[in-house]
């Protein structure tokens, strides 16, 4: 087991158990991969408050990563967030600077970085978001504020949900915003003006890895397609675009991206993003 020194500095995880196995993995092969005198750490968190608080007391303790189901309340335990990140309200990193903690997000960074590496062209494009919950928020806020895309469409099955996502990106963003409930008849109306789809339900996502929202012959030629479930790997959603010649992107992408740009805000160095891809890749290959 490694030794932890006293300037060693810490960084740790709180929230989803998928997450606690994986994300120390990729974070600590980072770490060890450029030689710093850095570990990365889960813990089972109930009382966010409390654990920001002492976060905040411990001089090395340099990062944290949230997930599910703290990303919403970790806002208000913190003295700063990003801009955007107040507008979409929730955040996924927390940084210890001398005592004052900065909150940000890098899910919806992360998802443009998976875009932009597939050399998807965003700009003037019409997106359509499936889902309308955190994750959704996040990543409609960074594409409507820095990809400058023609037209975002959000259905989701939740229209409280949606309709507030929409009301939030209009105000928010310069970006035209529509909002559908999430049917057959209207998803079809959706998918033959979209340029590029964005999945962010958990529908085909491990045990239940059959289901999926979107039936292949929905799908054309020239669209791309990007699923943010990254259990499996190949979801069936990605297999049907695939099936109709579509570009299909992985959540394996963004899961990297995002955990990168984690990386890169606790120890202030560029990330080695393959050496990070190889220990997803060990973890989740079947």
């Amino acid at each position: 087991m490694r030794s932890i020194k006293t300037s060693t500095q810490v960084c740790a995880i709180i929230g989803n158990p998928v997450s606690h196995s994986l994300s120390p993995a990729i974070h600590n092969a980072a770490f060890a991969a450029l030689d710093l005198d850095f570990v990365y750490l889960a813990f089972r968190v109930e009382d966010v408050g409390n654990a920001l608080a002492g976060m905040r007391a411990l001089e090395n303790f340099r990062g944290m990563s949230v997930t599910i189901p703290h990303k919403m309340e970790a806002v208000r335990h913190v003295d700063a967030v990003e801009p955007v990140d107040r507008q979409i309200g929730a955040i996924n990193t927390v940084i210890n600077d001398n005592g004052k903690l900065l909150g940000l997000g890098t899910d919806g960074p992360g998802a443009l970085k998976a875009l932009s590496e597939a050399q998807v062209t965003i700009s003037g494009k019409n997106v359509l978001i499936l889902g309308a919950g955190g994750a959704a928020r996040a990543i409609a806020f960074t594409l409507g504020q820095q990809a400058h895309p023609a037209a975002i469409e959000l259905m989701d099955i939740n229209p409280d949900l949606r309709n507030r996502l929409a009301a939030d990106l209009t105000a928010g963003t310069d970006t035209l915003i529509r909002s559908n409930p999430l049917t057959d008849h209207l998803l079809a109306q959706a998918m033959d003006l979209s340029d590029i789809v964005i999945h962010c339900t958990p529908v085909g996502m491990h045990p239940r890895t059959e289901a999926c929202l979107v039936p292949a012959p929905l799908f054309r030629p020239g669209q791309a397609v990007l699923d943010i479930v990254y259990t499996p790997m190949e979801t069936t959603l990605l297999k049907n675009a695939k099936s109709r010649g579509v570009q299909a992107i992985s959540g394996v992408e963004m899961f990297i991206y995002q955990a990168a740009l984690q990386f890169e805000r606790f120890t202030g160095v560029d990330a080695p993003v393959e050496v990070m891809r190889q220990v997803v890749m060990e973890h989740l290959r079947p």
